[in-house]
């Protein structure tokens, strides 16, 4: 089947349709990814670019094995090892890497808007693995990927989107995609993390009352706090914040029993969770989403590289 997208820049520009042949052929490698040789020939010749100008272990990692999985060549660099630190500009380094006949760009930076400006200034395909405040559309689609294996549809799916709203770039790409597939949304957290309009992102619901609502969803989300990107004091402690906001074995007796929890990761334990919830066996997801990064970032490459004909070779 066609797939009529050169980027994955913004989650909005993907359809429902999109969005289940991506999670359709995710769920297909994940059964390469569990066998004892876990190598497709699929991108064997094409040269993808991992230029990550900010830290990452989850996403990198797995675009990395993704790459190697379906047989690409990969060449990783970004930040402080890379020509930014003499004053190259981001359209320079982009010049320079057209001049390798690349295939495509994966690029985390800490600014908003970065893969589009590469979009603009290469023929290769520009995939956004995080870009400042504002998107992460790879990670709305392994979370996606994680809810729908264990709950088997994502119509109709009440979701609770949990903590630093304001800051989170999970946020921007995935309640946008949850509403493309049919799920209600709501946003939990203090007004202090909360955008200044918070309806921009299309969310349902805005709450700062997390025990009146747990009761109600199917899904709680769990967001970090970006620590790195709060100005001031937008709450009295740590402390309170896990009392109000903190997912606890006592908030657990408020949740559905079918109810599920997810993280994008990384986790501060005794913050955002205490340890019983994020490693609760029959609620986490946590761990099932980090090994969906990889079927879902094969899937993307696949699809955008054009290997979707020989993806299960």
């Amino acid at each position: 089947m066609a797939f009529n997208h050169k980027h994955l820049i913004d989650i909005n520009e993907y359809s429902a349709s999109d969005i289940m042949q991506i999670l359709e052929m995710a769920d297909s490698f994940a059964e390469v990814n569990r066998r004892k040789v876990k190598k497709l020939p699929t991108l064997k010749g094409k040269t993808v670019v991992n230029m990550f100008n900010e830290p990452s272990t989850r996403t990198r990692s797995s675009f990395e094995l993704a790459e190697k999985r379906l047989s690409a060549d990969t060449l990783n660099f970004g930040g402080s090892s890379t020509s930014s630190v003499k004053g190259e500009s981001l359209v320079d380094t982009v010049e320079t890497l057209n001049a390798y006949n690349i295939d495509a760009v994966v690029i985390r930076d800490k600014h908003a808007g970065a893969p589009y400006i590469v979009s603009q200034h290469t023929p290769a395909v520009v995939i956004d693995a995080g870009d400042g405040k504002h998107q992460h559309p790879t990670q709305a689609l392994l979370d996606l990927y994680s809810i729908w294996k264990r709950r088997g549809t994502l119509e109709g799916l009440k979701v609770g989107i949990v903590g630093d709203i304001a800051h989170s770039r999970v946020c921007g790409s995935l309640v946008p995609a949850l509403k493309i597939m049919g799920a209600e949304v709501t946003l939990i957290g203090p007004g202090t993390l909360m955008p200044a309009a918070p309806d921009v992102l299309g969310a349902d619901y805005v709450t700062p009352y997390l025990d009146d609502v747990l009761p109600e969803l199917d899904v709680v989300y769990m967001l970090r706090i970006q620590r790195e990107r709060l100005e001031g004091a937008p709450f009295p402690s740590l402390r309170e914040y896990h009392q109000l906001f903190g997912l606890t074995k006592d908030r657990e007796r408020l949740m559905r029993p079918d109810a599920i929890v997810c993280h994008p990761g990384p986790i501060n334990r005794g913050v955002e969770f205490d340890s019983y919830m994020a490693d609760h066996p029959e609620r986490s997801v946590i761990l099932d989403q980090v090994y969906a990064g990889i079927c879902v970032r094969m899937a993307v490459l696949c699809l955008l590289l054009g290997g979707a004909e020989n993806a299960s070779a």
